[in-house]
């Protein structure tokens, strides 16, 4: 009896390989983390909530994602290591449990000019073989209809080292498919040389309007006068065919002005070199102007756009050519690859519809394959990127996703939803950062950190169900059901921005009179044509100020008193008070510690081990020289008033000896955006997505504009930092400005002035107005996709 018992015993004993439900982290300490200790259960759906800058990221992605990576990356050899990135090991005492970590964030896709929707996906590899096989004419393989492949040629001869070693004449071709042209970039640079001088008048009288060239005393215009390639004192309108040739497009050759030796060269290559070799952003703003005006982009009149050879062209499946199928909008091109059926190919249609669905599925069917990854937006690039992990075969993997729902309308979070609960359905653990209320409700564990930003986060508020956190006394519980009412009255315009015949992308000839003086709100679905709408048609000159999602550029050594402009007042009013020169102030001049060149801290490079960061023992971690921190202001020294939040930098300079008033104004405006937590000397690249994009708008907020175009303000906000951002709006049209928002938050949409909706779907589905008015009104017609969902927010 007793063997048989223990027999049974053995049978309902769970394994011991089956115990490991758990990724357990104790300890964290990365950024503003305080020793937090939590468990998260596997194959689940876990959501991470809290205020922006209380240090959700810190715990999924630098945490747990960046450890799971790094214990990946310690299984190459050490050869393999040298080529990949190093990664430190997380400040952590304990992390148990990892899985294989894939992490989908919301980086913008690069700018490279060559880079599409098509080639980031791999769908343009597999049309390419798909022509290769199927395009008649038969130009040639894959590399064909590439355009990224330039066509090669060559002959020679080759020596062969084997045996008596004997000279082989040899050729090689290959076929590409770029356009030579524009070098399959599908646009050609063009410089408009009405904006580089003045062809009436002549060299001597100043003909020369580009900035800094000035005609009696800048040694660049005396090498044109004095060259005697040209007559200085002919209009340049005037030169001979041989004269303009010279003068612009003349080689480097030596002359001699006033006895100098000084090289003369056409004035194109010239322009080419000094101006537009450099980063635009590094321009100082007049130069920078001066560039986008002088350089015009046109689409390539060769391959009309298409960036592909005439060959790759006019090969066809049917009546289709490769550039047709890439700029077929991605649900019309599964329609097409659908009606394919040839057995030689099989495999490869299965695939290629396979990820074109995959499109359709995740909501970006609207988008065509030619499509610059540039040009899509930080949500849009994380759906992208989804696509690859959708038909995957993997499971017991971890997926970390960063907000996943932003720049999706209400309507679209739900798909998003499906998606996210199928990984987890496969077997994967599924750990998610996010604010939207509707992805929090579908958790199966959530994770709420706080309770403040910076220094007041970093502590594990709450861990439970969603019912639990909904009780709980935590900033993200009382707001979670918070709904914003409709406003009983609005704003009158106070005049209109008038657009006309709007057709860029997929704007169907849009016709639209924007109010000023209120605060307008822009919706619609994913693809509507919304961003096409206002920036593409709304003129942007002196007076629009454009807050978009780009991200800010800056390195370690960059933070929010040196992006803002807040250190050049701080740094004079030190000066004035010690009477010595501001430079001594900076840390990246005069005034930084030798040893560490005003870092902070000294960099080890480990070659294929992670690189080692430590304070430096010098200035402590000061970043400045002893001699410089004697010097002090209102009693701090300058590393101390760098150490200071917004809000204790604010109530510093407001009074007594450190009263500075332009460096109030500039922490006046941080705070106003919610960022009165983050310290002055906070290296930019710790900030969290929501927090660099408030960071933008306190930078423009001190611009001199009318009209304010904000692209979806609340990225990254927290139910509960919503509120005052609406405040901000407010007081902004209050002030006299015009406040334009491009947003799918209901609570923008339900505390606007006006609302123009676009739709009715997405890509040609889209591209209209299709309503136009108070948000009452929409509420009460609920005719559109925003008005159900604005209409159920509001419980109308």
């Amino acid at each position: 009896m007793s063997s048989a018992r223990s027999t049974d015993r053995q049978v309902t004993a769970p394994h011991v390989a089956d115990s490991h439900d758990l990724i357990r982290v104790h300890g964290a300490r990365e950024n503003n983390l305080k020793d937090v200790s939590i468990e998260i259960p596997k194959r689940r759906l876990t959501v991470f909530t809290g205020v922006s800058g209380s240090g959700k990221s810190s715990l999924v992605f630098n945490t747990i994602a960046a450890e799971s990576q790094r214990l990946i990356n310690e299984t190459y050899s050490a050869f393999v290591q040298g080529f990949m990135p190093t990664l430190a090991r997380p400040e952590v005492d304990v992390l148990d449990g990892l899985t294989t970590a894939i992490i989908v964030d919301q980086q913008r896709m690069g700018a490279d000019p060559r880079s599409t929707v098509g080639t980031a996906t791999d769908v343009n590899a597999m049309l390419r073989i798909l022509f290769s096989r199927l395009g008649d004419p038969h130009i040639g393989p894959p590399s064909a209809y590439s355009f990224n492949t330039a066509s090669v040629r060559a002959s020679g001869a080759i020596t062969v080292e084997r045996g008596n070693k004997k000279a082989v004449k040899a050729t090689y071709e290959r076929t590409g498919g770029m356009c030579t042209h524009c070098e399959g970039r599908g646009k050609v640079s063009d410089i408009d040389l009405s904006q580089l001088y003045d062809d009436s008048k002549s060299l001597a009288e100043g003909a020369f309007t580009i900035p800094g060239w000035k005609s009696d005393s800048q040694w660049t215009v005396q090498v044109y006068a004095q060259s005697g390639f040209v007559d200085p004192d002919k209009p340049i309108r005037e030169y001979t065919e041989k004269e303009l040739r010279d003068f612009l497009y003349g080689e480097p050759v030596k002359v001699k002005v006033s006895g100098v030796n000084l090289t003369y060269e056409g004035l194109i290559p010239k322009i080419q070199k000094s101006f537009l070799s450099k980063d635009k952003e590094a321009m100082q703003p007049h130069i920078r102007a001066f560039v986008e005006r002088a350089v015009t982009f046109t689409t390539c009149p060769e391959c009309d756009g298409t960036r592909l050879s005439e060959g790759a062209r006019s090969s066809r499946i049917g009546k289709i050519s490769i550039a047709d199928a890439c700029a077929m909008e991605i649900r019309d091109l599964a329609e097409w690859v659908r009606g394919l059926d040839d057995p030689s190919v099989a495999p490869l249609l299965t695939a290629l519809r396979d990820t074109l669905d995959s499109f359709v599925e995740i909501g970006l069917g609207y988008l065509s394959l030619d499509r610059p990854a540039g040009t899509l937006s930080g949500g849009e690039a994380q759906r992208l990127k989804m696509i690859r992990h959708l038909g995957s075969s993997l499971t017991d993997t971890t997926y970390v996703f960063d907000e996943p729902t932003i720049g999706l309308h209400p309507h679209d979070i739900q798909r998003m939803n499906d998606l996210l609960l199928r990984l987890r359905d496969k077997g994967n653990t599924v750990l998610v950062v996010e604010h939207k209320p509707e992805t929090i409700a579908i958790a199966d564990h959530v994770v709420d950190l706080g309770p403040g930003a910076g220094t007041a986060g970093g502590t594990v508020c709450f861990e439970g169900t969603v019912e639990g956190l909904r009780a709980g006394d935590t900033v993200t519980g009382r707001h979670l059901d918070d709904r914003s009412s409709l406003k009983e009255t609005v704003r009158e315009p106070t005049g209109t921005l008038e657009i006309r015949g709007a057709t860029t992308h997929n704007l169907q000839d849009v016709d639209v009179d924007v109010p000023l003086g209120v605060l307008c709100v822009v919706t619609g679905v994913a693809g509507s044509g919304k961003s096409s709408l206002i920036h593409g048609s709304v003129p942007a000159g002196a007076d629009v100020v454009s807050v978009d999602q780009s991200p800010i550029k800056g390195s370690r050594r960059s933070n929010p008193a040196t992006y803002t402009g807040l250190l050049d007042p701080i740094r004079k009013a030190f000066a004035k008070a010690n009477g010595v020169k501001p430079a001594l102030f900076s840390a990246n001049s005069e005034g930084a510690c030798p040893t560490c060149n005003g870092a902070g801290v000294i960099y080890t490079d480990l070659a294929m081990m992670a690189g080692v960061a430590t304070p430096c023992e010098d200035c402590e971690g000061k970043r400045f020289q002893p001699s410089v921190l004697e010097y002090r202001l209102g009693g701090r020294d300058i590393s101390e008033v760098l150490a200071m939040s917004v809000a204790q930098a604010e109530e510093f300079f407001a009074t007594g000896e450190a009263r500075t008033p332009a460096a109030h104004k500039i922490l006046d405006r941080l705070a106003d955006v919610g960022l009165g937590y983050l310290t002055l000397g906070q290296p930019l690249t710790t900030l969290s997505g929501g927090e660099r994009q408030r960071l933008k708008l306190a930078t423009h907020m001190g611009d001199k504009g009318g009209v304010y175009v904000l692209d979806e303000p609340t990225t990254g906000l927290h139910l509960a930092d919503v509120e005052q951002l609406l405040g901000l709006l407010d007081r902004l049209v209050d002030a006299g400005k015009s406040v334009i928002v491009i947003e799918h938050h209901q609570a923008v949409m339900a505390h606007a002035d006006w609302i123009i909706d676009l739709g009715p779907g997405a890509g040609h589905d889209g591209g209209r107005i299709v309503f136009e008015g108070t948000p009452a009104d929409l509420v009460a017609d609920r005719s559109t996709l925003t008005g159900e969902h604005l209409a159920a927010y509001v419980g109308a």
